[in-house]
C-alpha cells in the first residue's frame, strides 16, 4: 500500500520545532504558504511556541512579515525582504530598525551555493561570487580558499542546513509528489536539504502527471485550497493587491487583529482570541 501523508494544517504546523531553521518556498508574492504561516502563528499564540526561528527564504515577503510580526523569528536569511510594488514589509522594517532581528546578509549566490554544498554533502561550495566586494565585512563567517589547481582566490560559501521547509504546490498526491509550476525559486533544493518537508497544495489528487518535488523527500501533505492567498498562485488565481493594501493599512492599528482573524477564517483556521 502506498503511504498516505495527508495532514491537517494544524497537524503540519506542529512539526516545526523550537529554534528551527524554517525554509519558506515561493518567490516574492507568488505561491507563498500563507495558510501554513497562519496555522503556525495560531499555534504560537496558543502554545507560546515555537520560538527563536531562523527564517530561510530566497526572497521573503508577506508570509515572512506575518511571522516576524508574531514574534516567532529571531534570525533572517534572505537576499530580499519586502512586498514588491507595495513597498516595505512593515513588521520586518520595524524589527530590523530597532535591532530586534539578527540579519544574515545573503545574495542569490550565497544561498544557491550554500544549498548546493549541503546537497553535495560537503562543508562549503567554492565560487567567484563576492570577490572584490564588501560582503565579507558583513559576513565574517564566509571565508576564502585558494584553488589548488589555478591558485585563484575563491569564496567558500558554507553549507546551509534546514530543519523544516514549507512549499505550496499547485497540486500533490497523497504520497507527497507535488507539481509546483514553472516559477520554482529554490523550492526543489529546499525539499532536498530539509529534514522535514511540508507540502501544502491547492488540491490533493490521486496522482499527479508531473512533479518537481518527490514523495520520498516529503513528510506531510496538506490540502489547502487558496493556501497562497492573498499572494498569487498562477494559473489558479492572481495576486489580491487590495488584501495586501488592507494588511499594510491595518498593521499597527486595532484593526490588525480583526484582519488576521478574517484571513485565518478564510483559510479554515480557528484564530485564538
Amino acid at each position: 500500500m502506498r503511504p498516505d501523508k495527508r495532514y491537517t494544517l494544524e497537524e503540519a504546523a506542529a512539526l516545526v520545532p523550537e529554534g528551527a531553521t524554517l525554509g519558506l518556498g515561493g518567490v516574492t508574492l507568488y505561491r507563498r504558504p500563507i495558510a501554513f504561516v497562519l496555522a503556525l502563528a495560531a499555534r504560537y499564540r496558543r502554545d507560546d511556541g515555537p520560538r527563536n526561528l531562523t527564517l530561510l527564504a530566497f526572497t521573503a515577503g508577506l508570509e515572512s512579515d506575518l511571522l516576524v510580526g508574531e514574534g516567532l523569528v529571531s534570525r533572517v536569511r534572505t537576499c530580499y525582504f519586502g512586498l514588491e510594488a507595495f513597498g516595505l514589509a512593515p513588521h520586518f522594517t520595524q524589527a530590523a530598525s530597532q535591532g530586534g532581528l539578527e540579519i544574515w546578509e545573503e545574495s542569490e549566490a550565497s544561498l544557491a551555493y550554500g544549498l548546493r554544498a549541503t546537497l553535495a554533502g560537503v562543508g562549503f561550495m567554492p565560487s567567484t561570487a563576492w570577490q572584490g566586494t564588501g560582503m565579507f565585512q558583513l559576513r565574517p563567517d564566509v571565508r576564502t580558499v585558494k584553488d589548488p589547481y589555478t591558485s585563484q582566490q575563491l569564496t567558500a560559501f558554507p553549507a546551509i542546513r534546514c530543519d523544516a521547509a514549507v512549499i505550496h504546490a499547485l497540486k500533490a498526491d497523497p504520497e507527497g509528489n507535488a507539481d509546483i509550476g514553472d516559477h520554482r525559486g529554490i523550492d526543489i533544493e529546499l525539499a532536498l536539504v530539509a529534514d522535514t518537508v511540508i507540502v501544502t497544495a491547492e488540491r490533493v489528487v490521486p496522482e499527479v502527471s508531473r512533479a518537481q518535488v518527490f514523495g520520498p523527500a516529503v513528510t506531510a501533505v496538506v490540502e489547502a485550497p487558496h493556501g497562497a492567498w492573498p499572494t498569487s498562485c498562477h494559473p489558479d488565481y492572481p495576486l489580491d493587491g487590495l488584501a495586501i493594501l488592507d494588511y499594510l493599512e491595518a498593521v499597527g492599528t486595532p484593526g490588525y487583529e480583526d484582519l488576521l482573524a478574517g484571513w485565518a477564517e478564510q483559510h479554515g483556521l480557528s484564530w485564538p482570541a
